[in-house]
């Protein structure tokens, strides 16, 4: 059982433990398994190094995401510099579809458009551009438009769910629709709720994955 001061805490540790992160700068705050970061770092990557340090701690149900990205003079980049850095990341990753992927940048804010065939294309694309100097936030609404229709298969979703170390046990159920996925049930955190999304997103064919997934976790309410 874990107290709203408890959890807190713990987050606090694992954002402490990050060796890119000073735990001065994130402000943290816990209600019913709710987490709320605050504060300032002077890059995208400590945001992101914060968001997944503290998905990955166990009673964490839902976070609130409300850090600011103020990117150091050293570090700052003009729009036009950060567009032309994020178009040679891009080309020089074997994954990304260059000629079918989007770039805009306005104040540090990166959104990519345009559509691949594999979600992974999306996601390498994503990890292409999130950690270039300047970055202040990457929107990421690149579609997914799969080279065949097929209809998915449910086992070989449910396999590929059940293998993984961290899933076989939990209660995630599966339904498939054409080529769409449906993820319903529970399971003990953020990190597992996310890496099945990721094992259903990784399915030849998938057009779209809905993650219905519950957080629960046995928790103590007390202030």
């Amino acid at each position: 059982m874990k107290t709203n001061e408890v959890l807190q805490k713990d987050v606090q540790d694992a954002i402490k433990w990050e060796p890119l992160l000073n735990a001065a700068e994130i402000g943290v705050t816990a209600k019913d398994g709710i987490v709320t970061l605050t504060g300032t770092v002077d890059s995208y990557t400590k945001k992101l190094e914060a968001e997944n340090a503290t998905k990955n701690v166990a009673g964490v149900k839902a976070l609130v995401e409300k850090i600011v990205v103020k990117v150091g003079t050293s570090w700052e980049k003009t729009d036009n510099e950060i567009a032309t850095a994020a178009l040679n990341a891009l080309k020089n990753s074997w994954e990304n579809p260059t000629d079918k992927i989007k770039v805009k940048v306005e104040n540090g804010l990166v959104t990519l458009t345009g559509s691949v065939t594999w979600n992974y294309q999306k996601v390498s694309a994503n990890n292409s551009v999130q950690y270039l100097s300047g970055v202040k936030n990457v929107i990421n609404n690149i579609t997914l438009e799969p080279s065949t229709q097929d209809t998915i298969e449910k086992k070989a979703v449910e396999t590929a769910i059940a293998r993984n170390w961290s899933l076989g046990e939990q209660d995630i159920n599966v339904s498939v629709s054409g080529t769409k996925v449906t993820l319903t049930g529970t399971v003990n955190s953020l990190y597992q709720r996310e890496s099945a999304a990721s094992l259903a997103w990784n399915t030849p064919g998938v057009s779209s994955v809905n993650n219905e997934l519950v957080v629960e976790y046995e928790y103590d309410y007390a202030d």
